[in-house]
């Protein structure tokens, strides 16, 4: 059985991110951060 809902049903979810060593939101940032951020390449380390 798979579950679905309505978009009125979704809660948003709030992105935070380590910036200079804190955490902050995403959505507190500025525009062009905002931008920046939405830029970003993600990587994954191997386990060794």
């Amino acid at each position: 059985m798979k579950i679905q809902l309505n978009d009125n049903e979704r809660q948003k979810c709030e992105v935070w991110t380590r910036v200079m060593g804190y955490h902050r939101p995403v959505s507190a940032f500025n525009k062009g951060k905002q931008s920046e951020h939405a830029e970003r390449l993600h990587f994954k380390e191997k386990a060794a």
